[in-house]
């Protein structure tokens, strides 16, 4: 186990995060795209809004932890978006409060004290936790040495324990004033899985040798991945969205027997996209048109114009007095930028740019694939044979990458044995 796990404590991971703004189940679909385009992961935690009996200024843990709903993504909401009856109506739509959109899972979230180990706060995350809630504090200085091996993620828990025995002036040492405390308990922060990996890819050398490892070698790839045909209707794809990663390859079997994977649908590819249009080209389109896009010149195309509000910012919402335009579904119109008149028949180079997969192979280094997730905010990674890049055998996702970081290192006896 690296000693950066237990040398470390969440509150080393809170410097520089800024304070948490709920947002209510009761906003709108409208106001949930606008907050998506500024979440981590393309996702943001709903909550329930304070009972007007809650006079308190301190809300408990279990209160908090009580009101999160759930964490709503893009795919979530172009999903929503895409149904028969709010396609009729985009007003309706966009006006509907998000708590008829976001799946309940108090599970996604947790609430955990600064003084946590790292270790510790991975292992909920390995358990499902994609969320960490942590109370900011004002007299807590990160000193994580002196505590986090000491009290093993339950500091405050065994300070009490140690005070009650009369051990009082040992452990006051580290133990930050609780009334000091309780006047900015109000106040949080929250981290993300995103947050973590770019806290360990600073941390590369105390992890050796697992960055230069291969993925396949620490058993970070995940067979079990959600796909659909490419000449399937996309809107199959979303009768059971996954949740982690929130994705579905789109792919094209090969005359071997073999999955070649020309696109995706997720919560990743269409964080900053036209919401509108992409929910009508997932109701209209094949799965292989929606990933690849049918370009407005295309004059082979019979497909139907749809009106379009007229793009404002990056989320392409409409104004209050923005105009109605037709428009033809192009691969621009969603954020992706096809080859110029393609055809779904043609090779696998119209496939490239946005709208393409980010991809890595069998062989591919632990440390290249956190630096290629952070560098384009992904929450997985499509995983390819290392000889053909177009046969899939997989995904890492940021679970995958936990798993493989904290697990035991291997005995070079076992290492012989198994050569």
């Amino acid at each position: 186990m690296a000693t950066v796990f237990l040398h470390h404590v969440v509150g080393d991971l809170t410097v520089g995060k800024p304070e948490l703004v709920e947002f209510a189940e009761t906003e709108t679909v409208e106001a949930a795209i606008r907050a998506i385009g500024d979440s981590m992961e393309g996702g943001i935690p709903v909550w329930r809004k304070r009972s007007p009996h809650n006079k308190s200024a301190i809300e408990s843990a279990e209160m908090r932890q009580q009101r999160f709903v759930g964490i709503l993504n893009s795919l979530d909401i172009v999903a929503f978006l895409a149904r028969d009856d709010y396609l009729q109506d985009q007003d309706k739509a966009l006006k509907t409060p998000v708590s008829q959109v976001v799946a309940p899972n108090g599970s996604l979230l947790r609430e955990v004290d600064p003084a946590t180990r790292l270790i510790d706060a991975l292992e909920m995350m390995k358990q499902g936790v994609r969320r960490l809630l942590v109370r900011k504090s004002g007299v807590w200085k990160g000193m994580s040495k002196r505590f986090s091996i000491l009290y093993n993620g339950k500091w405050l828990r065994n300070l009490e324990t140690s005070s009650s025995h009369g051990n009082i002036a040992a452990t006051s040492i580290n133990r930050p004033s609780t009334s000091s405390t309780a006047a900015i308990h109000g106040k949080f922060c929250c981290l993300s899985r995103e947050d973590v990996i770019r806290f360990l890819i600073g941390c590369l050398g105390a992890l050796a040798p697992l960055p230069l490892s291969s993925i396949h070698s620490l058993g970070a790839i995940s067979p079990n991945f959600f796909s659909i045909e490419a000449s399937h209707p996309a809107l199959d794809a979303i009768q059971k969205i996954p949740q982690d990663p929130s994705a579905i390859a789109v792919v094209e079997g090969t005359p071997d027997g073999q999955c070649k994977i020309i696109g995706e649908i997720s919560a990743c590819k269409l964080w900053k996209c036209d919401y509108l249009a992409a929910a009508w080209a997932l109701a209209n389109l094949s799965a292989g048109q929606f990933v690849m896009g049918v370009e407005e010149n295309d004059s082979s195309s019979s497909l139907p114009d749809i009106m379009a509000n007229q793009a404002v910012g990056d989320n392409h919402l409409a104004s209050n007095g923005g105009s109605m335009r037709p428009k033809r579904f192009s691969s621009r119109s969603i954020g992706f930028v096809s080859r110029p008149n393609p055809s779904f028949v043609a090779g696998r180079s119209m496939y490239r740019g946005r709208s393409a997969p980010l991809t890595c192979k069998v062989t591919s280094s632990l440390a290249a694939v956190m630096a290629q997730m952070l560098s384009h905010r992904a929450t997985h990674l499509w995983v390819t044979e290392a000889e053909n890049e177009d046969a899939l055998v997989g995904v890492v996702g940021y679970r995958d990458i936990l798993v493989a970081v904290t697990k035991p290192p291997v005995a070079p006896s076992t290492l012989e044995t198994m050569a």
